[in-house]
Parts: structure tokens; sequence; C-alpha cells
């Protein structure tokens, strides 16, 4: 999540609305989401993405923009929060066409001092869409590029701890994603730049401020750590201090938010990243939607997201739908890829 989605977040006093669907009690009393509601949210929500996908429009209704357009971002040819809306679509089985791969080649904006979380987004959203990130080829151009090895070799020190988590997860999307010669990280050392990166409250901020709780970040970090794959001891347990801070921040109803001046505002992104987190660690997926986190939880996380999708599908006060419904996609399918015992950022 940027910094200006948690600051508009932070100004909001919307409440989450009460839960109106079907649930089931566990025996520990904690309300979970049922097949039923699983399936009906995820058609609205999933339904809702592939109009907004076929318009290229970052909403349905309100103020929208394009989400591929090199006139509208220079910088990258694409809105913030493309890669995670894409492979939300991926991971609920959707088959993106020749038309929509085409627009994306050609709007996606790669240059030579492309920044490394503008490249990891451009890895993973290619690879949701079914191309080859390792040759990727740009719209009307002989000649591919291999973005896995140019995000090897971009500058990872000036990026803040979610930019390195993106990274992190893109080059671990793949075991055909190899280290090239020159690079200047390895998923060893970016994980240990992580681990040493934690604040004393066990969590991660996207500014490394000590004292905040940022749900957002910790998740993200901990989704990324996971993915590495990493058997050292050391970032195991940076791990296990980072699922009990992201435990403690959880809200009663099962939803997670952004904490500033001692007050949490929760919503639908921060829980989906949560639950990302959490379905990305075997030890921690039966938190998602089976066994409470805390003695006075009330509801999942994985319950509590879904009650902010509307019934045409759009998120309830999501300050971009392309965030919002592109997450909150991610974190049901990344649920499901958990079940099965998979990832969502996995790839053949």
């Amino acid at each position: 999540m940027n910094q200006l989605i948690k600051k508009i977040l932070v100004a909001s006093t919307a409440a989450l609305m009460a839960v109106t669907f079907a649930t089931t009690t566990n025996a520990a009393s904690v309300h979970t989401a049922t097949a039923t509601t699983i399936h009906t949210q995820t058609k609205r929500t999933y339904n809702y993405a592939k109009k907004m996908l076929i318009k290229n429009r970052t909403g349905l209704s309100g103020k929208t923009s394009a989400i591929f357009s090199k006139k509208a971002y220079p910088d990258t040819g694409a809105s913030s929060g493309y890669s995670d809306f894409l492979l939300g679509l991926k991971g609920n089985h959707y088959r993106f066409t020749t038309k929509q791969r085409t627009l994306l080649r050609k709007n996606l904006v790669i240059k030579r001092n492309t920044p490394a979380a503008s490249l990891a987004n451009a890895v993973m959203a290619v690879s949701a869409m079914g191309m080859n990130a390792k040759k990727y080829k740009p719209y009307h151009q002989k000649h591919g590029i291999n973005l896995v090895a140019r995000l090897y070799r971009a500058r990872i020190s000036n990026q803040t701890a979610s930019s390195q988590a993106q990274v992190l997860i893109a080059v671990s999307m793949s075991s055909k994603f190899k280290r090239p010669s020159n690079a200047k990280f390895s998923k060893t050392s970016l994980s240990s730049r992580l681990v040493n990166a934690q604040l004393t409250n066990s969590g991660w901020t996207y500014n490394n401020a000590q004292g905040t709780k940022d749900a957002d970040t910790t998740s993200m970090v901990l989704t990324a750590l996971s993915r590495s794959g990493s058997s050292s001891n050391h970032v195991r347990s940076s791990i296990q201090s980072g699922q009990k801070f992201l435990f403690s921040i959880s809200q009663p109803n099962g939803a997670f938010g952004y904490t500033f001046n001692g007050k949490t505002t929760a919503n639908a992104n921060s829980t989906a990243e949560a639950i990302i987190a959490l379905a990305n660690d075997s030890t921690t997926q039966k938190y998602v939607n089976t066994t409470p986190i805390k003695a006075n939880q009330t509801a999942t996380p994985l319950l509590a997201m879904l009650t902010y999708v509307n019934r045409s599908g759009s998120i309830k006060h999501a300050t971009s739908q392309l965030y919002g419904v592109g997450q909150v996609n991610l974190a049901i399918a990344a649920y499901k890829a958990a079940v099965k015992h998979q990832s969502v950022y996995g790839i053949n």
C-alpha cells in the first residue's frame, strides 16, 4: 500500500459494515467464511475485475483512469497496483487474451534506470499474464528484455522495506529465475537486509519509523521472507517474531489496518495483505479461515475481508478499486492456493 493510500485510510472514520452473509462458528466461537460466502463474494469481485481489465479502467464508476497508459504514467506505463491486480486475476484462473497482453506490451515502460520496485512489478505482471519475464518483448521490438536479470542488477539499497519485499517476491516466483553475473544482490543477501530492517516491535514499516504499527509492510515482508525459501535460523526467527507482531495488531473482528497516532483504521487492503502473508507460510495458514488468532476474536481475517465486497464487486472504502479489487482477489487466490499447498506467487 502506498503512502497516499495510507494517509487517506488514516483520515477515514468509516466503520466495518456488519456481516450479513452465511458464516459458520467453530469450536473456539470464531465465525468463519463458508464455502457459499467465499464463492459468492469471489464471483462478485472477480467479475468486477474482469470488467475493469476489459475497459482498461481503474474502476467502473466515479473518477477513474486507465490501468495501462504511457501518457498517464510516463515512468511505468501502468497505474500503481497493476501487478497485484493481474496476479489476482491469474490466481482465480482468468485467461488473458492476446489483446490484453498486447495492451500491456504497448504501454509498459522499461528504461535503463527503471527502479527495482518498478522492475519487480513488471516481472510479476508479465509472469501473471503468461509471458516469459526473461524474454519479454515490448510491442514492435525485435529483441527481448530479460526483466529478471535487469531486476537483479538494479540498485536496492535506496528502496523502502516494502519495495525490497516486492523485489524478493518477484525473484522468488520461479526456480528458473536465476541470479545473473554482476547481480547487486542475492535472495540470501536481500533476506538478510530485510531481517536487519526489522523494528524493535518486531514489525516493519515503509519508512523504518520505530514504534509505528504497519500491518501492510509487515505482511509484505513476511510474505517475501517466506517465499525466499531461506533455511537460515536468523530468517526463520525473524519471521516468527514478525508473525507474533502481526497477530498482536489484529482486530477482534478479524480485520487488519494501518495504525497512526494510536488509532487503527481497519480496511480491506491491510486485511488482504495479512491474509497473503498468513497463506504463504504453512505454520500460519490455519489463521486465514479456521483458527482464531486471539482468544477474543469473533471472525476470521477471510470473513472480515469479504465483508468489504459490495454487491457490485467493488470494495467498500477503497481509495482505488485497482488496489481494492486487486488485493482482495489476490488474497482469495492466496488462500485457495494454500489449501492446495501451493503459492499464488508460484509460476511454472
